[in-house]
């Protein structure tokens, strides 16, 4: 029986990123740039129908705010016509927009929530 062939050993990477090849010629290697995810604001429209305290509740279990942080965003929905529930990447977002419109469905609430793409600063 013959021993497996071995694997080639990885490359090893220099200070200034280049590296040799099988022939033995330099490459230089690129560094890639790494940027945050964009955020997304997730809002909670005014209806005419849905609770008060259902909207305090949403908040309080799905965007994890305080019973004080829930009340004060429920307000400004109430006065202002939305408030900001929270701010996540889009994945996260689009998720809790998701999960709460179905929760608000099952309830019997037209409750409205939008994600939005906050202004670059």
């Amino acid at each position: 029986m013959t021993p497996a062939p071995r694997a080639a050993p990885l490359p090893r990477y220099t200070p200034d990123m280049t590296r040799r090849d099988q022939e033995g010629q330099t490459q230089t290697l690129e560094r890639t740039q790494v940027q945050r995810p964009r955020l997304y604001r997730v809002l909670l429209l005014n209806d005419d129908y849905t609770p008060m305290d259902f909207v305090v509740e949403v908040l309080e279990r799905y965007f994890r705010k305080t019973e004080t942080e829930a009340q004060l965003i429920m307000l400004a929905v109430h006065h202002k016509g939305q408030g900001v529930a929270g701010v996540y990447t889009r994945d996260v977002a689009e998720t809790k927009v998701a999960q709460v419109t179905a929760h608000a469905r099952q309830a019997g609430h037209p409750l409205r929530l939008v994600a939005e793409p906050e202004a670059d600063a």
